[in-house]
């Protein structure tokens, strides 16, 4: 083979595994361009996407390049959402789901989003998190887990997969080998699981084993330490993780892609080239990039970094040619998966339903719901990790005030309590007076700042209603606590409604 025909299938076999995203609602020309010259894949974000009509045009516009393009998408459902970002999930996330505990809800409520990503031509989703969320501290998972429990989150796992493949969409486990039982967010530094070989197997292991019980080709891994396998490389680009365990040990034969590789965990140590050619070299398939770097520049940069690994003999070429065809294995099984069921309308309410049967209530009751009269509502408001949009809507004032108008509220930061400390009495508490008081939280465990301001709060008013729509946790404040496992719309309604009576 000549060298430029060599430089050719080169690039051609590393485009084949990037996994790029990009601006805009419309494909961009260079995106379909690099399909045309072997980009097997793309994965859209909340910044792809303003309407079902106008997502079903865009999976339409990219498969005319390609008709077995893997078209990806991060929703999980729950708090991390990108076809209802700017809304806010009608769908709780896992971790309400593993609160009810009934699988057959889980399942149908992943069916329920697979018919929508189907009938919007998405073939691959980046859900579910099967990771246990052991740690109560952990920054990064929380609500996304179906628990802390490893047999809940291996059943409603389970569930959540033939629920999405049911519906003609491919499922994808992550974080591998388990993000639950770590103190630090990836996106920002390297966290590590400090287990030990045995602990590893009774707490992270079985959910993803349960996943591949239930038929998954696809696995994310996680950008963590590992110690007890791998104390120098992250699971992403450790081949004692990837091959060894999941591969051998587990026996996994599907697609194994990576979170996305332009986060801090790999890219401060490697950069964002370096650690795609060692998450290739690794055992990797597929390079999930563009969360944040989305243009042409990080997607050449990736497929040159390839191309040059090869030729330098950093990267076996037989190592890339042989995650090209897992690539091309995976798109070739989705496409007969989504082939198998016929485009079918999402049932509008399954969401709603399971929102309200993940409520749970403590307090008196009895002696205080429903309000008697439209209260001021407090709502505490923490920074989130990047996983989860900025721009998604959560809370319970807004759904509460269309059934009890008149229905007042605050949102309260941080910041502006470190600014001033009259925030609380003047705009907390001095509008509440006479009136009912419900103080809506999330996290409040794990967010110090949020915590005090909710003990003082509930020190002022004892009778104040207390949502809690994150992780429960913390002393019993205020007259009455209701959890909702989740900040979703759909868990807002069901809070507003528990607290308005119309349930």
């Amino acid at each position: 083979m000549s060298s430029s025909k060599h430089s050719k299938e080169l690039r051609r076999l590393a485009l084949s595994v990037l996994q790029p995203g990009f601006v805009g609602t419309e494909a961009p020309e260079w995106v379909l361009r690099a399909i045309r010259d072997g980009l097997s894949s793309v994965v859209l974000f909340t910044r792809n996407i303003a309407s079902p009509e106008q997502l079903a045009r865009l999976t339409s516009q990219l498969r005319a390049e390609n008709p077995a393009l893997i078209i990806a998408i991060d929703e999980e459902a729950g708090d991390v959402t990108r076809i209802e970002s700017a809304t806010g999930s009608t769908r709780p996330g896992n971790f309400a789901l593993g609160a009810v505990d009934d699988p057959e809800l889980t399942e149908s409520v992943a069916r329920d989003l697979g018919r929508q990503l189907h009938a919007a031509g998405v073939s691959l989703d980046y859900a579910p998190s099967v990771d246990v969320n052991s740690n109560p501290d952990n920054p990064i998972i929380g609500v996304r887990s179906f628990g802390i429990d490893s047999a809940v989150v291996s059943r409603h796992t389970t569930a959540w997969v033939r629920g999405l493949q049911s519906a003609g969409v491919a499922a994808c486990a992550k974080h591998f080998p388990g993000h639950g039982d770590v103190a630090v967010d990836s996106h920002h530094g390297l966290p590590s699981y400090d287990a030990g070989l045995d602990q590893i197997a009774a707490q992270a292991l079985p959910p993803f084993r349960a996943a591949l019980d239930a038929g998954v080709r696809a696995v994310m891994s996680g950008h963590l330490l590992v110690p007890a396998y791998d104390p120098d490389r992250p699971a992403t680009l450790s081949h004692r993780i990837l091959n060894g365990l999941l591969r051998e040990e587990l026996g996994f034969d599907g697609l194994i892609v990576t979170d996305a590789i332009e986060m801090g965990a790999v890219t401060h140590r490697y950069g964002i080239d370096g650690a795609t050619v060692k998450a290739i070299a690794a055992g990797a398939d597929a390079i999930c990039v563009g969360g944040e770097n989305a243009e042409e520049a990080t997607a050449e940069l990736l497929a040159g970094a390839l191309a040059d690994a090869v030729s330098r003999g950093e990267l076996a070429e037989a190592r890339l040619a042989e995650a090209a065809d897992r690539v091309q294995a995976f798109a070739d099984w989705s496409i007969d998966l989504g082939r198998a069921v016929p485009v079918n309308p999402i049932s509008g309410d399954i969401g709603f339903t399971a929102a309200r049967r993940a409520v749970r209530l403590s307090g008196s009751v009895h002696d205080t719901l429903p309000l008697a009269a439209p209260p001021h509502v407090v709502e505490l408001v923490p920074t989130t990790n990047l996983a989860i949009g900025k721009e998604t809507p959560w809370g319970v004032a807004a759904p509460l005030r269309e059934r009890l108008p008149g229905t007042t509220f605050v949102r309260v930061h941080h910041q502006e309590l470190t600014a001033r400390s009259a925030v609380l009495e003047d705009y907390a508490l001095a509008p509440a007076a006479g009136r009912p008081m419900v103080i809506v939280v999330r996290d409040a465990s794990r967010h110090a700042w949020m915590g005090r301001a909710l003990a003082d709060l509930a020190k002022a008013r004892p009778d104040a209603i207390v949502v809690e729509m994150g992780l429960p946790g913390g002393p019993a404040l205020g007259a009455v606590q209701i959890f909702t496992h989740g900040a979703t719309a759909a868990a807002g309604v069901a809070a507003a409604e528990v607290l308005a009576g119309a349930r």
